[in-house]
């Protein structure tokens, strides 16, 4: 299938050279990385009628990621409980986190060359080419240097693990606890689920609103951690000095809203 999938691409070099050097990756087996990027939009059919996309490599990278930052939590806190290495794993490895890393390495750049139209590219296409990627480097070199490549070029150069250690995550409560206080309605309704097969997993799009007034959305593998961002972006939007409403004018705003 490898060299079948090699008649499409014509870009080895350009492509090799930007693994390099953008991305610190010197690659054994070049045309798995090249799969890595080529993501569902933008399938290729082969002469034989196969669909080639990246969807495998992101079902495998995302157990090899989730199983490094496990790896790796466990030796920096050898005292910690379950529950904190859990939590903070959550926290390492969530779609927003992994998309905005994806990002500043510059993945979405790599997905363009592939890519005959940018119309049809995901929302979450970062986070996912991210995972695609892990994939194929564990193909490509194993478990041990997949684990050196994060731990050296993921989490000391893009996460403050520490900070996030001690950072506060549960935007629902803040959020339920701001609408007591300003006797406001909070609820959350699922407005997405959307089946992947090559994960055997789910994803859903959750809908916040206070006091019926739609205000942010949030998307996640869980209905959990969709709510939670869905929260967070809430809470960015009632407490933002930057937003059309300070928390008192979303009050009022929303006062005259009910009244209509």
């Amino acid at each position: 299938m490898v060299n079948a999938f090699k008649l499409f691409m014509n870009r080895d070099k350009e492509f090799c050279s930007i693994l390099k050097k953008q991305l610190k990756i010197e690659p054994n087996n070049v045309e798995l990385y090249e799969l890595a990027f080529l993501q569902r939009a933008t399938s290729i059919t082969l002469p034989d009628g196969t669909i080639v996309n990246n969807e495998r490599l992101e079902f495998l990278g995302d157990a090899i990621i989730h199983a490094i930052i496990a790896d790796y939590l466990f030796r920096r806190y050898p005292y910690e409980k379950e529950g904190f290495l859990t939590q903070l794993r959550s926290r390492i490895v969530n779609r927003t986190h992994l998309d905005s890393i994806a990002s500043q390495m510059g993945l979405i750049d790599l997905v363009k060359m592939y890519a005959a139209s940018t119309e049809n590219l995901k929302k979450h296409i970062s986070g996912d080419i991210f995972e695609a990627l892990i994939g194929a480097m564990y193909l490509d070199k194993g478990f041990e240097k997949t684990l050196i490549y994060i731990a050296e070029n993921i989490l000391q150069k893009y996460i403050n693990v520490e900070q996030l250690a001690n950072t506060e995550t549960d935007f629902k409560s803040r959020l339920f606890e701001w609408g007591q206080k300003h006797k406001l309605k909070i609820d959350f309704k699922t407005i997405e689920e959307r089946k992947e097969t090559a994960k055997n997993s789910s994803k859903f799009s959750v809908q916040a609103s206070i006091s019926g007034v739609p205000i942010a959305k949030g998307t996640g593998r869980s209905k959990k951690e969709a709510e939670q961002m869905a929260s967070q972006q809430a809470l960015t939007f009632v407490s933002s000095s930057s937003s059309d409403f300070s928390s008192d004018e979303l009050v009022r705003y929303l006062g005259r809203s009910k009244k209509r």
